[in-house]
């Protein structure tokens, strides 16, 4: 892998439409028992805090949604429909609410062990590993969670640019020319607000690849 420069709060002390395209070719990066794992980041959805009624923190601070009110940078987990988890990053200064939703990634490394914790068979062959063949693996916010292992009770509240953190965002030179604005999947307040972005032609996006303007 090449040379890593892990983000820092200051990336995510800003408004959470511009960390979710800033994000898109990242790698989320889990380092585990000597294991580690790490996927490209290429789908993200933002969400605007109180003003935004599909938001979590669209009604105020809570014990549960205390997260998005923090410092930002830190690991803001929920579960949803009774099975899946999904990863969120807090933005903006601690006292405003923000977060961007990592939708989808594409597998880079560990992929064996991913694919072992979703429960997919893969080619025994890695030259045969195709886009066909692994998304499936990371591509919708219940997946990727569960291929890095990442639940409430583990991650909830983990500071994502902590240096000691089990759990990290890097870049790694890596450039993204084409990025495409829709509206956010699987919601139904504000849902046609375009606060989905995705890597344009990627294989590993997720959901309805609907083209608006940007806002």
């Amino acid at each position: 892998m090449a040379s890593l420069a892990y983000l820092t709060s200051d990336f995510f002390d800003r408004d959470p439409r511009k960390v979710a395209r800033a994000l898109l070719g990242k790698l989320l990066i889990r380092r585990s028992r000597g294991v580690s794992l790490s996927g490209r980041i290429v789908e993200t959805e933002a969400y605007l805090g109180e003003d935004d009624a599909a938001a979590h923190a669209a009604a105020g601070q809570t014990k549960r949604n205390s997260v998005l009110f923090g410092p930002p940078g830190f690991a803001y987990v929920y579960f949803i429909y009774g099975m899946h988890y999904c990863l969120n990053v807090s933005c903006m200064k601690e006292g405003e609410a923000g977060c961007v939703l990592i939708r989808a990634l594409e597998p880079v490394s560990g992929i064996e062990r991913m694919a072992a914790l979703r429960g997919i068979e893969l080619p025994k062959d890695p030259k045969l590993y195709k886009p066909s063949s692994l998304k499936s693996i990371a591509s919708g916010p219940g997946r990727l969670a569960e291929a890095f292992g990442i639940t409430r009770e583990r991650d909830n509240g983990k500071n994502l640019t902590g240096e000691e953190s089990d759990l990290r965002i890097a870049e790694d030179g890596s450039r993204v020319k084409n990025i495409t604005a829709g509206p956010r999947v699987g919601i139904v307040k504000s849902a046609a607000r375009p606060l989905r972005y995705f890597i344009a032609d990627n294989p590993y996006v997720s959901g309805r690849k609907v083209k608006l303007p940007s806002p």
